[in-house]
């Protein structure tokens, strides 16, 4: 009996052993687990916290007009720097830019810790949403196909890319794209070129060099300005979502990224940037913009130094100035008007006595007058209207008359919109032509839509210039 309840005992104690040293081994992993999340958590916080400490935001992008460059006044613009120092400024940091060549070369910088995260036109595809964190979508883009005018034939579709010379850049989201369309079409081939970007490529199709490549549509909005045979064939998709990437252990500073561009777009400011560099580029006309093209070269060389010299005296952009004469006139000294605006700049005749003008006729005269007229319009504008909407306003102005600039101006924040902001005005500017607004108009009626277009064209004369000097 003994013996029986030594057993039973030895068997309990074995027992008792067994459930202590699992509930141990539980407690040693649940802590490892805690004390694992509080390593990661405060790690996903010194990323945020070592921008604060060294006083820099390290944003790696690309030089290219939809991202980063430098302007004619050798200030530093895109919309990729913009939103990179509105979001530094959030942060009460500074930024600074790293500049890689190609995508590949942007995600290399990424890997090697070399930048914070990367803002260079990417969009969110499968093959990096593993590695990466993607901050909030700032803009929709679609991806098109694109080949030249008049050359080997425009494909209709994905079909008849058959025999096509289709050449991408390498690492894009372009890749995927096209492999995801492989498996619906077999017979699709392409080349990807390592150390291309899309803009190069875009001149390779323009130069008749390769048949066709793939672009987002804000990067062939802006090159087929200076490219005019370039033609957008059809869509790949429906839209990709642009956005900034960030290393996977940058969770806290995605968090401040999401709630700064939340702010961003409720105040409007998001919405001005992209008006600022996409809002003209809506009405691609491709026989005027060939035909500025050429003049640029046969006819601009003429007035080329009256410009720069009226420019310098009112204190304005010479190639602005040249655009708007373009605008106004064709560059033609002997322009006239069924209104009666004549000349180069198409002054009115009490403007150009106002100037002190004695024939409008002379090209020169007319050039200095439209400039110091334009300079004088666009300080007669508040200050609180800041540039570049003050010039566009001033703009309007000079086509339509400062009283209908000011009536657009009253009626927008009569709807209960910012008269000081472009992107307000130019939604109520068409309004001028509408009798239930006009009416109530101390200015009455104007052709306000003419006006939007007068600025958009140029706005985008001013961009093709700014490649030629």
């Amino acid at each position: 009996m003994s013996l029986y309840n030594k057993s039973l005992c030895t068997i309990d104690c074995y027992r008792d052993r067994i459930v202590e040293g699992f509930l141990i081994f539980l407690g040693v992993v649940l802590i490892a687990l805690l004390l694992w999340f509080f390593y990661l958590t405060d790690w996903r916080h010194q990323v945020l916290d070592g921008i604060q400490e060294r006083g820099e935001l390290v944003a790696v992008t690309r030089n290219a007009p939809t991202t980063y460059y430098e302007d004619q006044n050798g200030r530093y613009a895109g919309i990729e720097h913009d939103l990179v120092i509105s979001f530094a400024d959030y942060l009460g940091v500074k930024a600074r830019f790293i500049l890689k060549d190609t995508v590949e070369d942007i995600f290399d910088s990424l890997d090697e810790g070399k930048a914070d995260f990367a803002a260079a036109g990417l969009t969110k595809t499968i093959s990096r949403q593993d590695k990466y964190l993607f901050g909030p979508s700032y803009q929709s883009v679609e991806e098109r196909l694109v080949c030249r005018r008049n050359h080997n034939g425009i494909p209709d579709s994905v079909e008849e890319l058959a025999g096509k010379v289709l050449v991408i850049p390498n690492g894009t989201s372009y890749v995927d794209r096209l492999e995801k369309l492989k498996r619906e079409y077999p017979q699709l081939e392409w080349v990807e070129e390592p150390g291309a970007d899309t803009e190069q490529l875009l001149r390779q199709v323009w130069l008749r060099k390769i048949d066709c490549t793939v672009s987002d549509s804000n990067i062939l909005s802006i090159n087929r300005r200076f490219y005019p045979e370039l033609y957008p064939a059809f869509q790949l998709n429906e839209h990709d979502d642009l956005v900034w990437v960030l290393p996977d252990n940058a969770r806290h500073l995605k968090k401040e990224m999401d709630n700064w561009l939340e702010d961003l777009s409720e105040s409007g400011q998001l919405n001005d940037l992209i008006e600022r560099y996409y809002g003209h580029l809506d009405g691609f006309d491709y026989v005027d913009t060939r035909k500025f093209r050429n003049r640029i070269k046969s006819t601009l060389p003429k007035y080329h130094t009256w410009f720069r010299q009226a420019a310098k005296q009112y204190d304005m952009d010479w190639m602005f100035l040249a655009a708007v004469s373009y605008q106004e006139s064709h560059w033609n000294p002997r322009a006239r008007s069924p209104t009666g605006v004549r000349g180069i700049m198409m002054l009115t005749l009490p403007t150009a006595k106002q100037m002190g003008v004695k024939s409008r006729l002379d090209a020169k005269s007319n050039i200095f007058a439209g400039a110091k007229y334009l300079a004088r319009l666009r300080s007669r504008l508040p200050e609180s209207i800041k540039e570049p909407e003050r010039t566009w306003m001033a703009l309007v102005a000079y086509n339509m008359g400062y009283g209908h600039l000011r009536d657009a101006r009253n009626l927008a924040e009569r709807l209960g919109k910012d008269p000081n902001r472009w992107i307000d005005l130019e939604q109520v500017l068409p309004l001028l032509s509408q009798k239930a607004y006009y009416t109530t108009l101390k200015h009455g009626y104007a052709r306000g839509y003419e006006a939007v277009q007068y600025v958009g064209r140029i706005r985008e004369y001013h961009d093709i210039l700014l490649q030629y000097y």
